[in-house]
Order: structure tokens, then sequence, then C-alpha cells
């Protein structure tokens, strides 16, 4: 992206980054769950297994959020889509030409 982000692809930004994450991890806990609770796997198993899908997300937590500033907006919109914390539809009120940038690198 060339140069800062427009203000109001910023505000809106900076005002939606709480809720992915909280609805991003409303799926990953109840996917962690369900690992918990995997039949299949003795507890031992099902404990280890559950642990690195926890490491992988803080990594993915991480690289998404951490960067939480304007001039790094962008890339964390950008992986944000990638691991599906940001989805399609919430692009709706970014300008057209954020949302076009975003779609030319991820397609």
């Amino acid at each position: 992206m060339n140069g800062k982000p427009k203000e109001s692809d910023w505000k809106r930004y900076r005002d939606m980054v709480s809720d992915l994450r909280e609805r991003y991890l409303k799926e990953k806990n109840q996917e962690l769950i369900d690992m918990l609770s995997a039949l299949d796997k003795t507890p031992t198993e099902q404990f280890w297994d559950t642990l690195e899908r926890m490491k992988k997300e803080k990594r993915i937590l991480q690289d998404c959020l951490d960067p939480h500033s304007r001039s790094k907006m962008f890339m964390s919109m950008m992986l944000m889509l990638r691991c599906g914390m940001l989805k399609e539809e919430d692009l709706e009120g970014f300008s057209d030409e954020l949302k076009g940038e975003l779609n030319s690198l991820l397609n």
C-alpha cells in the first residue's frame, strides 16, 4: 500500500479489531474444546495436540494483532484475511482503494 491508509480506513480498522479478535477466538476456542474431547484420542494425545494448536494460534494472533499501528494496518489486514480472522464481508465500508489492494494480493 502506498503511504498511510486513509483516515476513515484507519478508524474503521481500529474500531473493529477487538471484535474480529473475539469472533476469531470464539471459533478457535470451540475447536480447542473439540480437540480436548476427541473420543478417538487418549487424554495425553488430546492435551498435546491441543497445546500444539494453541501455540499455532498464538503465533497467528501475534502476527495479526501485535503490530496494531496505522503504518502496519495493511499488513495486519492481509494476514487477518489469510487466516480467516477478517472475512470478505468485513471489508464493507472500507475504501475501494484498500479493498482493491487487498484483493489483488490475495488472489
